[in-house]
């Protein structure tokens, strides 16, 4: 258990530079060195969505009863890195979307395993979860925005060498996995549970609430936004080059690293949560975010690399918060409203409406729309119509969930909130 930390950041490090190496970049791949359209496109990206609809539920029962959870991490992570290495030999978008599929039902997985595994090292070592994991984890992001300088600055953003990064990234960490501390499965304690619990079924009972109801219809339209910003900020910088005023710009030669500045972002915004909970609630905070997706779709609208590069700047910022304000603080929330018993569960269903449903939703439709409407006579992508339809989308969540969200904050209570 000696220098437990630090073997738990190299974990989270190497979780998210995997996933920091493509996922805003693949994008551009696709739309400009492949040509695909949109549909097609975000066919491919909904892969994340389907397979996190039930993949990390499915992975969580088998390290529960017969797979230690840092072996398992490791399997999924060497499968993954075989089909990342074969995905720049893919030539079709209907195979190519085949393939993103089959990895993703072994990548979604990861992330709650690599929580798993921290979480049950953290606990052997009697450490502090609470205190002790958030430092770990920001380096999760700091992995993330890693990855994307690297592809950037090797200039792969629209290169299928990017998936060879994180292929070497992903065996690398494979390997690793299997060296971590024992989290070996309990199965007296599943013995103990139905089948229902096991599945995490009890938890689908809270949409017998209307209030949690509707939070989770809410989480699942936030969700579907957080894919737009994620499929098409990439791309739109690239497109720029296609602009012989903006060519040479820094913003269009390392777009990857324009966009980091939202994952740095992050890293801010998630320490203000505590305070952001404690004086408004959890209600103003999700409103909070549905107003800074507003504002990061309205700003990109207007922006450009040139002199309005301080707008796409500002929407990266912004992005800190409309995210972490409904993804991090979404998953406070559904803990301080459920039985000890379903925590883990509800938390999956949380996870199955944003980066399943959501995802699956704004990933799709949004290919789809772009293609049908917002395609300009020369076969451009009309990037300022499509941005201010973004903001309009969120704005229109926004009203909705004021009108509809009912929850009364109670200010006396804010270290319950927090302390969950």
């Amino acid at each position: 258990m000696k220098h437990i930390k630090l073997r738990l950041t190299a974990l989270s490090f190497l979780e998210f530079f995997i996933w920091g190496a493509w996922l805003i970049t693949i994008g551009a791949y696709c739309s400009q060195t492949k040509g695909w359209t949109f549909t097609e496109f975000g066919a491919i990206f909904s892969t994340m969505g389907i397979s996190a609809v039930f993949m990390p539920a499915v992975m969580g029962i088998i390290a529960d009863r017969w797979i230690n959870a840092e072996r398992l991490l490791g399997i999924c992570h060497i499968a993954g890195a075989i089909l990342l290495m074969y995905v720049p030999e893919v030539a079709d978008p209907k195979t190519f979307f085949w393939v993103m599929l089959v990895y993703m039902l072994f990548y979604m997985p990861t992330i709650s395993l690599a929580n798993t595994v921290s979480y049950a090292t953290l606990v052997k070592s009697g450490k502090d979860i609470i205190k002790d994991f958030p430092p770990i984890r920001v380096w999760g992001t700091i992995g993330f925005i890693a990855a994307m300088w690297t592809v950037s600055l090797l200039h792969f953003e629209t290169s299928a060498k990017q998936f060879y990064v994180a292929a070497a990234a992903s065996i690398v960490f494979g390997i690793y996995s299997f060296t971590l501390p024992a989290c070996p499965p309990q199965p007296s304690n599943a013995a103990k549970k139905s089948l229902s619990e096991r599945l995490g079924l009890r938890a689908f009972k809270l949409f017998a609430q209307t209030k949690m109801a509707l939070f989770f219809i809410f989480s699942m339209l936030l969700g579907a936004a957080l894919q737009l910003t994620n499929a098409y900020g990439d791309t739109f910088l690239h497109d720029f080059a296609k602009i012989p005023e903006y060519q040479g710009l820094t913003a269009v030669k390392y777009p990857a690293i324009i966009m980091s500045i939202s994952q740095i972002s992050e890293t801010v915004f998630i320490l203000a949560i505590p305070f952001f909970l404690r004086r408004f609630g959890i209600k103003q905070v999700m409103l909070f975010s549905m107003i800074a997706w507003v504002l990061r779709f309205g700003l990109f609208a207007y922006g450009n690399p040139g002199d309005g590069l301080w707008m796409i700047i500002l929407s990266c910022i912004v992005y800190g918060m409309a995210f972490d304000f409904f993804n991090i603080s979404g998953s406070l929330f559904v803990d301080t409203q459920i039985a000890p018993d379903i925590r883990a569960s509800a938390q999956g269903v949380f996870m199955m409406m944003t980066n399943g449903f959501g995802a699956l939703a704004g990933s799709y439709i949004s290919g789809v729309v772009i293609d049908s409407y917002f395609l300009l006579p020369d076969g451009t992508n009309d990037w300022h119509s499509i941005w201010l339809a973004f903001a309009a989308y969120a704005l229109i969540v926004a009203v909705l969930f004021a009108i509809f969200f009912r929850h009364k904050h109670d200010r006396n209570a804010p270290a319950q909130m927090i302390a969950h």
